[in-house]
């Protein structure tokens, strides 16, 4: 898919998260959440179910109330100046939310009327980007008619019908075939390439590692650490990883001590951190029935964090 897409903005736009809290009663879902988000950088978001993503991304763009703290996009603040500030956001949403009454090019045309965009200048915006998500040749088909992968680009070229300078996207691969899911990926390639600053939650780990410049890691509301992925895989969990099957817990335990690693449950054995090769030459004595090492990646990040897996359920 060779496109380019354009982000016209004069000026390069951030959005500042500062000490964002949100409570329910006594209930706090998100503590001091603090970040920015740089023009050309795509920013991943990460925990598992429960971790406060949701709440927190529906703070930065002004659907969620924050208890405390606020969001500053540009010279505008989301709880103060919503309608300023939205102007400069685009938002993929986990659901497709596309009008089935309506064929490809009428949802660009219609949402383009939210915007005060019209009559030649809404239909030449909606051309525009249905080439630059490759669907051109679908502009009179019905959603209904349209793959998964379609959906997901047309979804997102709805929400660049104003020209974003932030985009937004929760989830926005879930569910499609490989093929789709590189396609989508050369689109926020080419969003980033062209200025926008993007903020992504995924559960894919690939995704997350390929796409973001750096990452946030959320469990409870918190931030408990942030980086770019290479840095936390190795800040977090070293260069390799062991996974046992079958060494009685204690042993573990103890290998763990001696050579300053550390271990977690994974599945119906374990992980261990492989600092040298002595803690692995040990391991090979013991005659465990599964025994490997591999390179570490991001899902072991998590699990030595949180002990909570981010794969899909």
């Amino acid at each position: 898919m060779q496109t380019r897409l354009r982000q016209p903005q004069t000026q390069p736009i951030s959005l500042v998260a500062y000490d964002l809290w949100k409570e329910y009663g006594d209930r706090t879902v998100v503590q001091g959440v603090s970040f920015t988000l740089n023009p050309g950088e795509v920013l991943g978001v990460l925990g598992p179910n429960g971790a406060g993503k949701t709440t927190t991304v529906g703070m930065l763009y002004g659907s969620v109330l924050p208890t405390r703290g606020f969001v500053q996009i540009g010279d505008y603040q989301v709880q103060n100046q919503g309608r300023e500030a939205r102007s400069y956001l685009g938002i993929v949403t986990q659901e497709d939310n596309l009008d089935p009454d309506f064929t490809v090019f009428e949802n660009l045309l219609h949402f383009a009327h939210h915007y005060r965009i019209t009559g030649n200048a809404a239909r030449a915006r909606a051309s525009e980007l249905l080439a630059q998500v490759n669907l051109q040749d679908y502009a009179k088909n019905q959603v209904d008619e349209l793959s998964g992968g379609m959906k997901r680009r047309l979804v997102l070229a709805r929400a660049l019908i104003n020209q974003p300078s932030i985009i937004f996207l929760d989830e926005p691969t879930t569910g499609l075939d490989p093929d789709a899911r590189q396609d989508f990926w050369k689109l926020v390639t080419q969003l980033k390439q062209g200025g926008a600053g993007v903020l992504l939650t995924t559960h894919y780990m690939d995704e997350a590692q390929r796409l973001c410049d750096r990452l946030l890691l959320m469990q409870h509301g918190r931030v408990v650490d942030e980086g770019t992925p290479t840095e936390l895989i190795e800040r977090t969990v070293g260069k390799e990883v062991i996974e046992v099957e079958g060494v009685d817990e204690q042993q573990l335990q103890q290998l763990a001590s001696q050579y300053q690693t550390w271990y977690r449950s994974f599945g119906s054995g374990y992980l261990l951190g492989l600092p040298d090769n002595a803690i692995w030459e040990q391991l090979t004595h013991l005659n465990a029935p599964s025994l490997s090492r591999r390179p570490t990646n991001l899902e072991d990040v998590f699990l030595r964090l949180t002990g909570e897996s981010l794969a899909q359920p």
